[in-house]
């Protein structure tokens, strides 16, 4: 058979094997793995490589040592996740190098870390100061995750005691100036109320290069022409605005008027209107 037939064959073949074989393993991020995987997927590479390029000539040959080589590795897959003695011998153990403010020097040396490649990492993970670290952790991966000393950490919403709303994904309604109904129906809309937001901000969908909408309902728009400014969506800041507004007028009758039963209606009012706010507050302003 002609040699470049029999490449173009193997090659073909190997394609969707190899592809089949991913799907197999699993999704990875490669720069996460741990060194003996990342070499045993080197090693199967290279196998296909030279299979399919006929330098390896014994097709039948090759393909076993391949299937040997994924067979062993998600054996050893499986193995890991039933014996964490296992797993901790071939993908090593987490490393504390940085306890309680203190470099472990001695960890540091067992995982061939120098100082300075530890400050390094420390600023890729955008922490400058050695003394804000209470502790360090190196992952079997290589990464290392960073906790800061309590006084360090930023506020959140939760230290101040502030109640914020839940979030969702967004979900992308425009794309290429196409509507994706799929992200429509997932925020429980139509077609009809995205039209009507177009209107409303006088854009037409052909101009529209992305469109999301988030867990609010506001829809955000990013156009192919960037020297067109739309105004932002402020739906909900404005109802805040007119239930403040209101809950003012209400006090301002209260203090207008001399009719005992009318300014206690209008007090009244506006107490509860005070904490309907309070509770939408979240909703609304974050």
């Amino acid at each position: 058979m002609n040699s470049g037939l029999v490449i173009l064959l193997r090659s073909i073949f190997l394609f969707f094997f190899t592809l089949v074989l991913t799907k197999i393993i699993g999704n990875r991020n490669i720069s996460k793995l741990p060194p003996f995987n990342f070499i045993s997927y080197v090693v199967i590479a290279v196998m296909v490589s030279l299979i399919s390029l006929n330098i390896i000539t014994n097709f039948l040959v090759g393909f076993v040592a391949i299937l040997a080589w994924i067979l062993l590795l998600i054996a050893l897959d499986y193995a890991c996740m039933k014996s964490k003695r296992v797993h901790d011998a071939i993908n090593g153990k987490n490393r504390m190098v940085i306890k309680n403010g203190k470099v472990m020097e001695e960890n540091l040396s067992k995982v061939k870390f120098t100082g300075d490649e530890l400050l390094r990492e420390l600023r890729c993970k955008n922490v400058f100061n050695l003394a804000d670290v209470e502790f360090a952790i190196m992952e079997t991966s290589g990464d290392i995750n960073i906790g800061l000393k309590s006084d360090k950490n930023p506020i959140t919403a939760h230290d101040l005691g502030i109640k914020v709303s839940p979030k969702i994904e967004s979900e992308t309604v425009i794309l290429d100036g196409n509507i994706v109904n799929e992200g429509l129906t997932n925020m429980g809309l139509s077609q009809r109320w995205l039209n009507t937001q177009l209107e409303i901000t006088g854009v037409s969908i052909e101009n529209v290069f992305i469109g999301q909408v988030n867990s609010s309902g506001d829809l955000y728009l990013d156009l192919f022409d960037d020297n067109i400014e739309i105004p932002q969506p402020k739906v909900k800041e404005l109802l805040y605005a007119n239930l403040q507004k209101s809950q003012a007028d209400l006090i301002s009758f209260a203090l207008e008027t001399e009719n005992a039963e009318a300014k206690s209606m209008y007090l009244h009012n506006a107490q509860q209107l005070k904490e309907a706010m309070k509770k939408l507050k979240p909703y609304l302003l974050n």
